[in-house]
C-alpha cells in the first residue's frame, strides 16, 4: 500500500503499525501523509476498517466499518501560492472545450449521488476529527469531537471557526443507502444561532439563522434527466443587506417540498413544490433552458390566504408601514413571466394579488387614509429632513387641483404615467418595457413606475433604493388602489403639492412662482412641458438652460416628443402644437440663479451714441 500511494503521488506515507484484525478488517496505526513539498497533510492514530466482500467484485474498496480517532486534515496555501494538498487532485492535461455539446449536469449529479451513497460505510465511528485551511488571507478550523453513523442514524457535534467567526452546531439525522435517502438537521447551540461566514465579506450582507433541515428523499434518472425530491425547511432566519432592507429581515419559519429536475441545457421546479413562509403557500414553476439561447419560463402563484395570515407572513422588517394591519376575507398571488434573451422585445410579465371579499380593518404603523385630508407631509434630501409643510388649504403654497392648468397635469400625465386615471396603481407594460431594458444593461437602468407608485413612496417610505421598500410600495399601492382608499383626483392632487422641482422647491404653486413668477392656473404649454422635463432629475434643473436663460437645443426633441403625443390624444390642438416653441422666459429666484451671462446691452448702445454725442 504504502509503495503504491508513494508511486502514485509525490509525497510520503508512513504507517507505524498496520495488520488485520480478522479476514475482513484491518488495523492501523500513527499515519501521516507527508508531501515531498510542504507541511503534513494528513496524520491520524488509529483506523479500523471492515472490508466489504461484495464491492471487491466492482473493482472497488468500501468499508463496512470505518473507526478512526484523533485525525488531522491540515491544508496550507504558502504566500507563494503553491499547497501542500493539491498533489492529490491529479490534474489532467488542459484540453480545449467543445462548446457544440451539451453538458449533463443532471447525469453529472446522479454519478455524484450514487457514488457518495454507495460509499457510506454501515457503521461509522469518528473520534476527534479535525480539519482546517490555513491561507496568507483565510483561516478556517473545524473540530469534531464525534461523527456516528450506526443503524442508519447519523448524530455529530462540530465546532467551526472562519477567521474570528465561531459556530457551535450540533447535527443529527437519519441515511438509508440503498434508497438514496438522507434526513439531516443542523442547529446552533449558541444564542446568537448559525452566522454564514464570508457573506459580508463577499457581498456586503450577514445571513443566520437557528435550525436548517435537508432531505433527499427520492431521485429518478431516465431519458438523460434527473428528478430528484425531499424537502428543506430553516427557522429563526436573519438577512441584512443595505440593499435588501435598512433594517434586518426576519423570517420565523420557512419550508420546501421540492421536485427539481436537471437534464442537457435544462433545468426546472416542477409544478408539485410547495414553499411554505410562515403561514402562507406558494408554488413556484421555473424552467430555464440554455440552448439554442436562454429562455425563462416562471409562474408563481399563492394559495388564498386568510388576509390575517397573509400579512403576519411578510418578512419582519421589509413591510415596517403596514406592519399591524388588520382585514378580513382572503387574498392570493399569481406572477407570470417569459423571458427569452434573445428576443426580448418579447417578452412577458404579469402580476396581479387579488383579494376575496377583502376589506381593511385596521391600518397598520401607517393609516393609509391620511391622504384624503390634510396631513404633515417631510420632504427628504439624502436621508436627512429639509423641509415640513401642510398638504391641504392650511398651507398657501397649496393648489387645490382644479385650480392648476390642464396644461400642465396632461403634460405630467403624458410624460409620467398616461394610463393613471384608468390603472389601478401598476402599468404593466412599463414594467415589461424596464425588465428589457435593465437586462440589456445588465444594470437597473430603468424603472417602471407609475405616478401611484411614486406618491406612495413619497407619502409613506423612504426614497431609498432597496428591494423592501420597492415590495412594500407595491403592496401599498395595490391597498389604496383596489381598495379605493383615496380617489384618483385627490393622489394627483397630492402628487402636485409635494414633488420636488429644483432647490428646496417642493410642489406646483412654490415651482409657478420660482420659475416662472405666476400662479399654477396661469401655466402655458411649453412652461407645463419645461416643468414636467425636470420631474425626474429636478437638482438638475439648470442644464436645460444657456447662461442667458435660453432653452438649449437639445430639449427640442423632448417639446416635440410630448407636445406630439398630446396632439394625438386631443389634449391639445393642431394650432398650439403648431404654435409651440421651445422656449419660456424665467422670472422670480429661477432667473438669478439659471442666469449668470453678463447683460452687455446697455454697454453696446452707449459705444453705439458715443461718436454722434461727440459730433454734437
Amino acid at each position: 500500500m504504502v509503495t503504491k500511494v508513494e508511486a502514485k503521488y509525490p509525497a510520503k506515507l508512513h504507517i507505524g503499525k498496520s495488520g488485520f484484525a480478522n479476514l475482513t478488517s484491518v488495523e492501523m496505526e500513527n499515519i501521516a501523509l507527508v508531501p515531498n513539498y510542504g507541511d503534513t497533510l494528513l496524520q491520524t492514530k488509529k483506523v479500523h476498517a471492515s472490508i466489504s466482500f461484495r464491492t471487491l467484485l466492482k473493482g472497488r474498496i468500501i468499508f463496512n466499518e470505518l473507526e478512526v480517532s484523533d485525525a488531522y486534515l491540515t491544508a496550507v496555501k504558502y504566500p507563494d501560492n503553491t499547497n501542500n494538498y493539491s498533489f492529490l487532485l491529479g490534474k489532467k492535461p488542459t484540453e480545449p472545450v467543445d462548446t457544440t455539446k451539451s453538458r449533463n449536469y443532471g447525469k453529472l449529479l446522479n454519478d455524484l449521488i450514487e457514488k457518495a451513497f454507495e460509499s457510506v460505510p454501515d457503521q461509522v465511528n469518528f473520534q476527534n476529527l479535525n480539519v482546517s485551511y490555513t491561507s496568507p488571507h483565510r483561516n478556517i478550523a473545524m473540530k469534531m469531537p464525534e461523527l456516528t453513523i450506526a443503524d442508519g442514524e447519523i448524530k455529530t457535534a462540530l465546532t467551526v471557526k472562519t477567521d474570528s467567526l465561531v459556530n457551535n452546531l450540533r447535527a443529527h439525522g437519519t441515511i438509508d443507502p440503498g434508497k438514496y435517502f438522507i434526513s439531516a438537521r443542523l442547529y446552533a447551540l449558541d444564542t446568537a444561532g448559525i452566522v454564514l461566514p464570508y457573506v459580508k465579506q463577499k457581498f456586503g450582507g450577514d445571513v443566520s439563522f437557528d435550525t436548517l433541515a435537508v432531505s433527499l428523499s427520492d431521485k429518478r434518472f431516465s431519458r438523460d434527466m434527473l428528478t430528484v425530491r425531499g424537502n428543506a425547511s430553516i427557522t429563526g432566519l436573519t438577512v441584512n443587506h443595505s440593499r435588501i432592507s435598512d433594517t434586518d429581515v426576519k423570517v420565523k419559519s420557512s419550508a420546501v417540498d421540492y421536485v427539481v429536475s436537471l437534464g442537457p441545457d435544462y433545468y426546472a421546479v416542477d409544478s408539485l413544490t410547495e414553499v411554505r413562509v410562515n403561514k402562507m403557500k406558494i408554488y413556484p414553476v421555473v424552467q430555464f433552458r440554455t440552448k439554442p439561447a436562454k429562455d425563462l419560463v416562471m409562474r408563481v402563484h399563492t394559495a388564498q390566504t386568510p388576509a390575517n395570515d397573509f400579512f403576519g407572513s411578510l418578512p419582519e422588517g421589509m413591510f415596517d408601514t403596514v406592519e399591524g394591519i388588520k382585514g378580513e376575507g382572503s387574498l392570493s398571488y399569481t406572477m407570470k413571466t417569459h423571458i427569452n434573451f434573445a428576443d426580448l422585445k418579447h417578452l412577458t410579465f404579469d402580476s396581479d394579488l387579488e383579494g376575496h371579499n377583502f376589506k381593511i380593518l385596521q391600518y397598520g404603523k401607517e393609516d393609509l387614509s391620511k391622504m384624503n385630508r390634510p396631513f404633515q407631509y417631510t420632504a427628504y434630501e439624502y436621508g436627512k429632513p429639509v423641509r415640513t409643510f401642510t398638504v391641504g388649504p392650511g398651507n398657501p403654497f397649496f393648489a387645490p387641483y382644479n385650480s392648476i392648468s390642464p396644461y400642465l397635469k396632461n403634460t405630467i400625465m403624458t410624460s409620467e404615467d398616461a394610463g393613471f386615471f384608468r390603472h389601478k396603481g401598476f402599468h404593466e407594460e412599463a414594467f415589461r418595457q424596464s425588465i428589457a431594458t435593465n437586462i440589456k444593461a445588465k444594470k437597473f437602468a430603468r424603472g417602471g413606475s407609475t405616478i401611484s407608485m411614486q406618491l406612495v413612496k413619497n407619502v409613506f417610505l423612504s426614497r431609498k433604493k432597496t428591494i423592501a421598500r420597492k415590495a412594500e410600495e407595491a403592496l401599498i399601492v395595490w391597498l389604496i388602489e383596489n381598495n379605493k382608499i383615496t380617489s384618483k383626483t385627490r393622489m394627483y392632487e397630492v402628487y402636485l403639492n409635494i414633488i420636488e422641482w429644483g432647490p428646496n422647491v417642493y410642489g406646483i404653486k412654490d415651482a409657478s412662482r420660482f420659475y416662472f413668477g405666476k400662479q399654477p392656473s396661469e401655466l402655458t404649454l411649453a412652461e407645463s412641458i419645461y416643468l414636467a422635463h425636470i420631474i425626474p432629475k429636478p437638482k438638475a434643473y439648470r442644464s436645460a438652460f444657456d447662461a442667458y436663460g435660453n432653452l438649449k437645443p437639445h430639449v427640442a426633441w423632448y417639446y416635440r416628443l410630448i407636445s406630439g403625443i398630446m396632439l394625438r390624444r386631443g389634449q391639445i390642438s393642431q394650432e398650439e402644437y403648431d404654435a409651440l416653441q421651445p422656449a419660456v422666459d424665467l422670472y422670480g429666484r429661477a432667473r438669478d440663479l439659471i442666469v449668470t451671462a453678463v447683460d452687455t446691452t446697455s454697454v453696446t448702445d452707449t459705444l453705439q451714441l458715443a461718436p454722434i454725442d461727440m459730433m454734437d
